[in-house]
């Protein structure tokens, strides 16, 4: 890839799996950049896909010079695969992060570019309403809200990826050291001028999400256990509380000792309080695995992902 090939914008498409969808993509994406009034090039970034996705990557590549190809080695997960596109991103304004499923429309490329130009360094889309089923929806709106609440500092509610940050962001993003990457809260935590655009998400266009009930907790815990120090703290709460349950319970019983002299009798008091505070040590031990589990990734520094090789029509490895 030529280095003084520099563009005003970079578009950033991490895929996985996702040939059923590549050419309405590909089709929607170069429509959108033949009408901008400033210069564009697309980075497809193949996570690993075992269907034709990487193919089709290449051929698109070799074909418009337009489009650069990044194949990582395997699948290392959504958000490390837009962590590699950022890594090797060469635009000098910008760089607008959509979903390949064509949930997150290309078309409005002009109007987050409008928004850049004004001086705003990240602009991050905001759902105004979710497609997705009825479960799904209460969940995420739960887990946004309870987010904020707990988190050390403002991550905005119904944000996702789907996002344009200035070239600045960007740098200050690369230079972030941490494994457990989650985008949307290391792009608040960077700070600089945010502002939030309003769209209407589109459902999927083809192929079934990514995104299993398994990944979406995971990608929750990493925002819950990177930017809030509640979980922590809650141990102690929980610690606190626990002390005084069994403190209330015992005067209950000295009360019930003295003026009546009768006491519970057989297990059942026994059992309840082992298996209170029992389940309060699991708990307590499992949130401080979660921080211990996260200072092990970060001790290990492996790279976050292995790029195997970058496709581009002017300069072809």
């Amino acid at each position: 890839m030529r280095k003084d090939n520099i563009v005003d914008i970079s578009i950033l498409v991490p895929l996985y799996n996702e040939e059923q969808v590549f050419s309405i993509l590909i089709e929607r994406i170069k429509k959108t950049i033949d009408k901008v009034k400033f210069s564009c090039n697309v980075y497809l970034i193949d996570d690993g896909s075992f269907d034709n996705t990487a193919f089709l990557i290449e051929e698109i590549c070799k074909q418009d010079s337009r489009f650069i190809g990044v194949l990582l080695s395997r699948n290392f997960g959504h958000q490390y695969a837009v962590s590699a596109g950022l890594s090797v991103c060469n635009a000098k304004s910008g760089i607008m992060i959509i979903d390949g499923d064509l949930q997150d429309p290309p078309e409005l490329i002009s109007d987050f570019y409008d928004l850049l130009k004004k001086g705003n360094d990240v602009i991050y889309a905001v759902r105004k309403k979710r497609k997705e089923s009825f479960l799904k929806r209460i969940m995420y709106k739960l887990y946004y809200r309870l987010q904020r609440k707990i988190s050390n500092f403002n991550i905005p509610i119904d944000s996702g990826d789907f996002s344009m940050l200035s070239r600045r962001v960007v740098d200050s993003f690369n230079k972030m050291p941490e494994k457990d990457v989650y985008f949307r809260g290391m792009r608040a935590w960077i700070g600089f001028k945010q502002i939030a655009f309003e769209y209407e998400r589109d459902e999927r266009f083809a192929g079934e999400t990514k995104y299993t009930w398994k990944k979406l907790f995971e990608l929750a815990f990493k925002g819950i256990f990177n930017f809030s120090d509640f979980p922590i703290r809650f141990i102690t709460r929980l610690g606190v509380l626990s002390i005084l349950i069994s403190l209330v319970y015992f005067l209950y019983n000295l009360y019930r000792k003295i003026f009546f002299n009768d006491i519970p009798q057989g297990f059942t008091a026994t059992i309840l309080a082992i298996i209170l505070f029992s389940g309060v040590q699991l708990l307590s031990l499992g949130i401080i695995g979660e921080y211990v589990l996260r200072i092990f990734k970060q001790v290990q520094n492996r790279p976050l992902f292995i790029i195997d090789k970058i496709i581009n029509k002017e300069n072809e490895d």
